[in-house]
Protein backbone atom coordinates (compact mmCIF):
# COMPACT_ATOMS: atom_id res chain seq x y z
CA UNK A 1 0.00 0.00 0.00
CA UNK A 2 2.84 2.36 0.79
CA UNK A 3 4.20 1.99 -2.75
CA UNK A 4 0.87 2.80 -4.31
CA UNK A 5 0.39 5.78 -2.00
CA UNK A 6 3.86 7.11 -2.84
CA UNK A 7 3.24 6.57 -6.55
CA UNK A 8 -0.04 8.48 -6.34
CA UNK A 9 1.55 11.31 -4.39
CA UNK A 10 4.21 11.64 -7.04
CA UNK A 11 1.60 11.75 -9.83
CA UNK A 12 -0.36 14.38 -7.91
CA UNK A 13 2.86 16.35 -7.65
CA UNK A 14 3.17 16.45 -11.42
CA UNK A 15 5.31 13.41 -12.23
CA UNK A 16 3.03 11.52 -14.63
CA UNK A 17 5.30 8.47 -14.82
CA UNK A 18 7.29 8.03 -11.58
CA UNK A 19 10.23 5.65 -11.70
CA UNK A 20 11.19 3.21 -8.95
CA UNK A 21 13.96 5.58 -7.87
CA UNK A 22 11.41 8.39 -7.43
CA UNK A 23 9.21 6.23 -5.21
CA UNK A 24 12.23 5.02 -3.21
CA UNK A 25 13.38 8.60 -2.69
CA UNK A 26 9.95 9.68 -1.46
CA UNK A 27 9.61 6.74 0.92
CA UNK A 28 13.12 7.15 2.30
CA UNK A 29 12.40 10.82 3.01
CA UNK A 30 9.88 9.69 5.64
CA UNK A 31 12.00 6.81 6.95
CA UNK A 32 10.41 3.91 5.09
CA UNK A 33 12.63 1.26 3.53
CA UNK A 34 11.64 -0.04 0.11
CA UNK A 35 11.40 -3.60 -1.13
CA UNK A 36 12.85 -3.30 -4.61
CA UNK A 37 11.08 -6.45 -5.84
CA UNK A 38 7.60 -5.22 -4.90
CA UNK A 39 8.35 -1.74 -6.13
CA UNK A 40 9.61 -2.94 -9.51
CA UNK A 41 6.48 -5.09 -9.90
CA UNK A 42 4.25 -2.07 -9.20
CA UNK A 43 6.17 0.11 -11.64
CA UNK A 44 5.98 -2.54 -14.36
CA UNK A 45 2.20 -2.99 -13.79
CA UNK A 46 1.56 0.75 -14.02
CA UNK A 47 3.94 1.47 -16.89
CA UNK A 48 2.20 3.24 -19.75
CA UNK A 49 -1.12 3.52 -17.92
CA UNK A 50 -3.01 6.67 -17.00
CA UNK A 51 -3.64 6.83 -13.24
CA UNK A 52 -6.86 8.83 -13.63
CA UNK A 53 -8.28 6.17 -15.96
CA UNK A 54 -7.28 3.38 -13.55
CA UNK A 55 -8.99 5.16 -10.68
CA UNK A 56 -12.14 5.68 -12.76
CA UNK A 57 -12.19 1.97 -13.70
CA UNK A 58 -11.77 1.06 -10.05
CA UNK A 59 -14.69 3.27 -9.03
CA UNK A 60 -16.91 1.58 -11.60
CA UNK A 61 -15.94 -1.84 -10.27
CA UNK A 62 -16.60 -0.77 -6.68
CA UNK A 63 -19.99 0.61 -7.65
CA UNK A 64 -21.10 -2.87 -8.71
CA UNK A 65 -20.07 -4.47 -5.39
CA UNK A 66 -22.94 -4.92 -2.94
CA UNK A 67 -22.25 -2.82 0.14
CA UNK A 68 -25.07 -3.85 2.43
CA UNK A 69 -27.38 -0.96 1.59
CA UNK A 70 -30.34 -3.28 1.04
CA UNK A 71 -29.79 -4.95 4.40
CA UNK A 72 -29.78 -1.57 6.10
CA UNK A 73 -33.02 -0.61 4.36
CA UNK A 74 -34.86 -3.67 5.67
CA UNK A 75 -34.57 -2.72 9.35
CA UNK A 76 -35.61 0.82 8.50
CA UNK A 77 -38.72 -0.54 6.81
CA UNK A 78 -39.38 -2.80 9.78
CA UNK A 79 -39.04 0.19 12.09
CA UNK A 80 -41.59 2.08 10.04
CA UNK A 81 -43.93 -0.91 10.24
CA UNK A 82 -43.39 -1.07 14.00
CA UNK A 83 -44.23 2.61 14.28
CA UNK A 84 -47.54 1.93 12.51
CA UNK A 85 -48.20 -1.02 14.80
CA UNK A 86 -47.54 1.01 17.98
CA UNK A 87 -50.88 2.91 17.89
CA UNK A 88 -52.73 -0.36 17.30
CA UNK A 89 -50.97 -1.94 20.28
CA UNK A 90 -51.88 1.07 22.43
CA UNK A 91 -55.52 0.70 21.44
CA UNK A 92 -55.44 -3.00 22.35
CA UNK A 93 -53.89 -2.13 25.71
CA UNK A 94 -56.64 0.41 26.37
CA UNK A 95 -59.24 -2.18 25.46
CA UNK A 96 -57.72 -4.64 27.96
CA UNK A 97 -57.72 -1.99 30.68
CA UNK A 98 -61.39 -1.23 30.02
CA UNK A 99 -62.28 -4.91 30.10
CA UNK A 100 -60.54 -5.27 33.49
CA UNK A 101 -62.65 -2.43 34.85
CA UNK A 102 -65.78 -4.20 33.66
CA UNK A 103 -64.84 -7.31 35.63
CA UNK A 104 -64.97 -5.47 38.94
CA UNK A 105 -61.33 -5.78 39.95
CA UNK A 106 -58.08 -4.16 39.00
CA UNK A 107 -54.41 -4.51 39.67
CA UNK A 108 -54.42 -2.30 42.76
CA UNK A 109 -57.79 -3.32 44.28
Amino acid sequence: MRYIAAYLLLTLGGNQSPAAADVEKLLSSVGIESDSERLSKLISELEGKNIEELIAEGKEKLASVPSGGAAAAAPAGAAAGAADAAPAAAKEEEAKEESDDDMGFGLFD
